[in-house]
């Protein structure tokens, strides 16, 4: 069938899987330092409303990054704050966040450009685009490689490649750094962190940041290269998705990226599906089409998440001993 060419359903899935990869590698970060980060969502989506408004106002799609990763790292400080110095639930904190978060940017972009909780459309140079890798002209003319080569290696945006990259950065920092080292102990034995004279709380605090900025990144990314702007909720669910995609991945960077790839097979596939008829079945439902990757969610956790161990510190505060 012409719908399910390969090429493009694979080219689809890292573009899909961009934002939940890049929320993923936050998620791990911050619980490995020991602080569960359900806020995942609001930062993201507090994120992809600075971005597209800044991008909007200066025609800059920098400047909307920037933005992004701001607002969203001025979220995670409160969530740190809550968690880390208040010694708060966790996981009322990052609920907490997503619910100002859904009311906060649905509310500013109403005030500043009146169109119904939505930004105006953003300008190509308000946007990442997609790169055309030298040579794909010469490669136009070879079966098969030439078309992975333009439009699957090729043609994709910045923050594609970069949420790519940031895979073995993250397996490098976690497991070959003094930092990572640091870190993953603190979220596995705090006081052992503490005894040798490291702080606990600049740890958290400094995993908690990791995990705003690359929010910020993956929130940016759906407004400014996914997207052409803001809308209300336009997250829907991927930061709850990306928790997902950590827990299966088993707080490790390749599994994760596995796991968000999947998740993006099928989200492309089933955008694929839309309108497409097969023999005996019909048209598919769209509102069963845009449930799929949900329901895969729910029926991997219910499958896996009793086997997932996550770190033995990780939504627990820590209280230093006298």
């Amino acid at each position: 069938m012409e719908g399910f060419d390969l090429i493009p359903i694979l080219a689809a899935t890292l573009r899909v899987a961009t934002p939940l990869l890049l929320a993923a590698l936050a998620g791990l970060f911050s619980e490995r330092s020991g602080i569960i980060d359900v806020g995942l969502e609001g930062k993201m989506l507090v994120a992809a409303f600075a971005a597209a408004a800044a991008a909007s106002v200066s025609g800059n799609v920098f400047l909307g990054l920037l933005a992004g990763i701001g607002a969203s790292c001025l979220l995670g400080l409160v969530h740190a704050y809550a968690c880390v110095t208040l010694r708060g639930s966790q996981v009322v904190s990052g609920m907490a966040i997503n619910i100002v978060a859904s009311g906060l940017t649905a509310t500013l972009a109403l005030a500043w450009f009146s169109m119904g909780g939505q930004t105006p459309p953003l300008p190509a140079s308000a946007r990442f685009l997609p790169i055309t890798l030298p040579g794909s002209e010469a490669l136009a003319g070879v079966p098969v490689l030439g078309r992975v080569y333009a439009a699957l290696i090729g043609g994709q945006t910045a923050l594609v490649y970069l949420a790519l990259l940031l895979v073995p950065l993250s397996a490098w920092v976690l497991y070959r750094s003094r930092f990572g080292l640091r870190l993953r102990a603190c979220g596995e034995h705090p006081a052992a962190i503490d005894t040798a004279g490291i702080s606990v709380a600049r740890l958290r605090y400094a995993g908690v940041l990791i995990a705003s900025v690359l929010c910020g990144v993956a929130g940016a990314y759906i407004a400014t290269a996914q997207g052409a702007g803001f809308q209300r909720d336009m997250i829907a669910g991927r930061g709850y998705i990306a928790l997902a995609a950590m827990i299966l991945g088993g707080w490790r960077p390749w599994p994760i990226l596995l796991a968000c790839l999947a998740f993006g097979l099928l989200d492309a596939v089933a955008i694929r599906l839309q309108g497409v008829v097969l023999p005996g079945i019909g048209a598919f439902p769209v509102q069963a089409i845009q449930a799929l990757p949900y329901l895969l969610t729910v029926v991997l956790l219910a499958g896996f998440v009793g086997r997932a161990i996550p770190p033995k510190a990780s939504g627990t505060p820590y209280v230093k001993e006298r």
